[in-house]
């Protein structure tokens, strides 16, 4: 989670400066301090907590301006009054036209006061005036700069990418008359159920242990300064985690009670109330400001946030003025680079430029500065596979229909059921299958367009596949896995990837970092497109566990998180399920317990088995655009 910081402008210029390389030639410090003022402030809430605010105003006292503000956990910094950041607001042209560029610690973070709470519960803000949370700190904010900082136009705007992202998604809950226009990126919305650190019910491991094993230690008094490292030891993320065995090792090996919110996770294993207290979904009605939410078809960390965000406010919220933005990006790759690639995988264009160019930056001077409305859709996507942008007025489209996908025996997919069968598989929780075929201490930036023939070439991997396609084939939405298995243990895991396989003869990839040209040959790639887990025992309820019965044949059903790809003529539909993916998801012992506190003795080896055929026809339903 390191690398992300500087894409979320975390005040530590050197990585942002390299994040952002060429695109910072024509704005950078001199220009900013040429041009603008820059004050900090202890800026009060209500309940008297002071929190660090950076406020940069045009030196052009000639017109008024609009706030445009970014909330964030990460520090504020460079700071000083003399010390400027490198860029302002979301891209460079925000300094170049002229905002007033307002930043914050939050309570409890970098120089703030107060105590930090990880993903704030948003709180009824009738009765006692003290309550607070995120969406009151935010009207205070604005309350404040209203009456205090001169030349303004009476406007505010907010935007901020992962957790600045939660606290721009936040502001929308009984905003501030004056925030008008609000961009929450890759925003966090539920961290059990599919944001950064779960994966219904999952642990995204190496994303948690690395994030808070930085991020997660006290702060024991204000301060400037970026946490230490966390030193591993080595680069492979796969033998690091193997070696730290079960989960309960990691505090008392290495954070040593020192981590409160490690230790609240190790503390609820299922979805209850702290959980759902987090899920910020419910609190999303009744929005006044025009909202941009935006996100990246391959970020592995916030994808759900982004798609379920939306959702929410479409439904409890219809007469908010809401768009949606999805690219090929990963997590905030529309902000850190030229967004043409990921990995092997090209996309034929600059797609951050012309999302910044073309609707975020439109949006907010409308909205803001009273530009001429930009005409935006209200779903702004690209088409992966295809390698376009489309307009939609609404996401899903209306005219998908579904479209089942039956596994078959002898590996084929089809458009039935065939004969009745069931294919085995074992899982041995001390030989996981790794999620990447390569060297990541993380999740791999690329790792949600990867080639998939290393996973399909092991045993514990059933591998599926349709024939070619004799036309284009375009899936958008969610798609929905209805599998029948079974298991010789009482709990199992059950990932679903779905995957694009190349024709022999394929098409050049991106040559990455000087790859030799047999490396980026995409002839017989098989691309993830879109891969989900569901832990077995939360199969009915997040918050109830249940047990499988060994042995006995049981539905499971779950829903991967939405796709706009276009499978090409050509190619195949290809699925691959398997009952591990590590070290990106932690371990299942297999046995019903209690995993985040499981000894060694409780992880034990099983046989899975897939059943398909008319009694049991396990298959995906497939979101078909005509």
């Amino acid at each position: 989670m390191n690398a992300r910081i500087g894409r979320k402008r975390s005040g530590c210029a050197a990585v942002l400066a390299l994040a952002l390389g060429p695109w910072l030639a024509a704005q950078g410090s001199p220009y900013l301090m040429a041009h603008y003022d820059k004050q900090e402030v202890m800026l009060p809430m209500r309940d008297g907590v002071r929190l660090f605010t950076a406020i940069y105003a045009p030196k052009d006292h000639s017109r008024v301006y609009p706030f445009l503000l970014e909330r964030t956990p990460y520090g504020v910094g460079p700071y000083g009054p003399g010390a400027f950041k490198e860029v302002l607001g979301p891209s460079q042209r925000f300094g170049t036209e002229g905002f007033i560029f307002v930043y914050q610690d939050v309570r409890g973070q970098r120089m703030s006061e107060g105590t930090f709470i990880d993903l704030t519960p948003a709180l009824p803000h009738t009765g006692a005036r003290s309550r607070v949370d995120e969406s009151t700190d935010c009207f205070d904010t604005v309350a404040w700069l209203l009456k205090h900082v001169p030349g303004n136009n009476g406007k505010a705007g907010q935007w901020g990418i992962s957790y600045p992202g939660f606290y721009a998604a936040a502001a929308l809950i009984d905003a501030h008359p004056a925030l008008v226009a609000v961009s929450p990126q890759a925003p966090i919305l539920d961290w059990f159920a599919g944001d950064d650190f779960h994966r219904n019910g999952a642990l995204w491991l190496p994303h948690l242990f690395n994030f808070m094993a930085v991020y997660g230690r006290r702060r024991p008094v204000p301060t400037t300064e970026e946490p230490p490292p966390f030193s591993h030891g080595t680069q492979d993320g796969y033998a690091f985690f193997m070696g730290l065995g079960p989960l309960a090792n990691a505090d008392a090996r290495y954070f040593k009670g020192e981590v409160p919110f490690w230790s609240q996770v190790m503390a609820h294993g299922a979805y209850d109330g702290f959980w759902q207290a987090r899920n910020l979904g419910p609190h999303l009605r009744e929005v006044h400001p025009a909202v941009l939410t935006v996100g990246g078809w391959f970020d592995a960390e916030n994808l759900y946030g982004s798609l379920q965000t939306y959702h929410a406010l479409e439904t409890q919220s219809p007469a908010t003025e809401q768009r949606l933005v999805m690219g090929p990006w990963s997590h905030g790759g529309w902000s850190g680079g030229p967004g043409d690639h990921l990995g092997a995988i090209g996309f034929g264009s600059d797609t951050s430029e012309f999302f910044q160019a073309r609707i975020e930056f439109p949006f907010f001077m409308e909205h803001l500065k009273g530009a001429p409305d930009p005409g935006l859709p209200k779903a702004y996507l690209f088409e992966t596979g295809a390698n376009r942008w489309r307009r939609m007025d609404a996401w899903p489209p209306r005219t998908v229909r579904p479209v089942n996908l039956y596994f078959q025996g002898d590996g084929r997919l089809g458009s039935g059921p065939d004969r009745e069968g069931a294919d085995p598989y074992p899982s041995d929780p001390a030989r996981p299958v790794p999620y990447y075929n390569g060297i990541a201490i993380g999740m791999a930036r690329d790792y949600m367009t990867a080639d998939q023939r290393f996973a399909g070439q092991r045993p514990d991997v059933l591998t599926y596949s349709a024939t070619p396609l004799d036309a284009d084939l375009t899936l958008a939405g969610p798609i929905q896995a209805d599998l029948w298995v079974s298991t010789t243990g009482t709990d199992s895991d059950w990932v679903v990837k779905v995957i694009d396989g190349y024709p022999d003869r394929g098409p050049e990839g991106v040559d990455n970092d000087g790859a030799p040209p047999e490396a980026t040959t995409l002839g017989g790639y098989e691309q993830l497109v879109r891969g989900e887990v569901m832990r077995g025992k939360f199969r009915n309820q997040l918050d109830r566990p249940e047990p499988f019965t060994p042995g006995q044949p049981t539905e499971v059903r779950f829903t991967l998180n939405d796709v706009f790809h276009t499978f090409l003529k050509g190619h195949r539909i290809m699925v691959q399920v398997q009952s591990s993916w590590f070290p990106l998801m932690d371990r299942n012992p297999q046995v019903f317990t209690d995993i985040y506190h499981a000894g060694e003795d409780a992880f034990q080896p099983a046989e899975q088995r897939l059943y398909h055929g008319p009694l049991r026809p396990s298959h995906l339903v497939l979101p078909v655009l005509p």
